[in-house]
């Protein structure tokens, strides 16, 4: 026999155990995540490595409305719409622009961003605390660390007066940001910042061999879409022109880039997985606070520090958490 108290904690377990089945679930039905991205993306293979490692495998349990832009950003809204009228239980959007055509697309899926540079800038959400609407998430807040990426181009040259900034204008929601930061942290340092745009990967060969007349110290990418699916051209391109680049994400530099500073990104996606796993057991986007990166990440190439003849100071060497040899 049961006691009151007794049945009553039992009923309470009873009625948590049924708020956290998915609407999947309760239909008998797998979860159905949809998957938008605008492209190859070092945070895909993470944030599917944090699914298996929470039980989510597809085609196992899962199934997966997967659509890519494959590069073009302009495809991105259509995708979210192709996505949306297949009524998924949640939608994995990938950067922010992803996140961004899914906002469009529907105002009632769950999205959960993968690395928004700017959830609040980009219009994502109105708080990162309490997110409004059907949006949460991670940042990677690289906007706000463009700053420190600027101090890491002085750091390394010293006598860096002139910088070319790189950017994508179609991705110009997160973009801007980054720019707005880049030219107010460069005026501190009295540096001068050239931005040049850039569309397609040929304009990468056309934006470089343009620099050999100008010769600026430093070149500056992000880790931006397009600079991730050029990340060795711009490697190659930047030893062959003599121009050190800087970026966002490290996998520019181990791609060939002399340095950047950036959030660790594959960890921001490993964790978006837990978002995931919140909502398919009936957890609101409202209630999950925007999680952002606790720990950035400097990383110097030394092979292509020698390529191009820079001494790299000792207090970057000890400061890096990798360096490239």
């Amino acid at each position: 026999m049961l006691d009151r108290r007794t049945f009553a904690r039992g009923a309470a377990l009873t009625l948590v155990s049924v708020a956290l089945r998915s609407n999947a679930e309760r239909n008998g039905a797998p979860p159905r995540i949809g998957f938008l991205t605008p492209g190859a993306n070092p945070r895909e293979p993470a944030f599917w490595q944090g699914m298996r490692e929470l039980g989510y495998v597809e085609d196992k349990g899962i199934v997966v409305i997967r659509r890519s832009a494959e590069g073009d950003l302009a495809r991105l809204p259509d995708l979210a719409v192709q996505i949306a009228k297949e009524r998924p239980d949640v939608i994995v959007a990938v950067t922010s622009a992803a996140a961004i055509a899914a906002k469009q697309a529907t105002s009632t899926v769950p999205i959960v961003v993968v690395g928004s540079s700017d959830p609040i800038g980009t219009g994502l959400v109105g708080n990162l605390a309490h997110p409004t609407g059907n949006v949460t998430g991670t940042s990677t807040l690289t906007a706000s660390a463009a700053g420190k990426l600027i101090e890491l181009v002085r750091q390394l040259l010293p006598g860096a007066q002139r910088v070319a900034a790189f950017w994508d204008p179609v991705n110009a929601a997160s973009q801007q940001l980054r720019l707005g930061e880049t030219l107010i942290a460069a005026a501190k340092l009295g540096l001068l910042v050239r931005i040049i745009e850039l569309r397609k990967a040929h304009d990468l060969d056309v934006a470089f061999a343009a620099l050999d007349s100008e010769r600026p110290d430093a070149v500056m990418a992000t880790g931006d879409t397009f600079f991730l699916a050029n990340a060795e051209r711009v490697g190659q391109l930047g030893i062959a022109h003599r121009l050190p680049v800087f970026s966002s994400s490290r996998v520019l530099t181990e791609a060939g880039s002399l340095a950047s500073y950036g959030p660790d990104q594959a960890a921001l996606a490993r964790r978006s997985a837990i978002y995931v796993q919140k909502i398919l057991n009936g957890a609101k986007p409202s209630d999950l606070p925007i999680e952002q990166p606790t720990k950035f990440e400097v990383v110097v190439n030394a092979r292509t520090a020698k390529s191009l003849g820079i001494s790299l100071p000792q207090s970057i060497l000890l400061r890096a958490d990798r360096v490239i040899q």
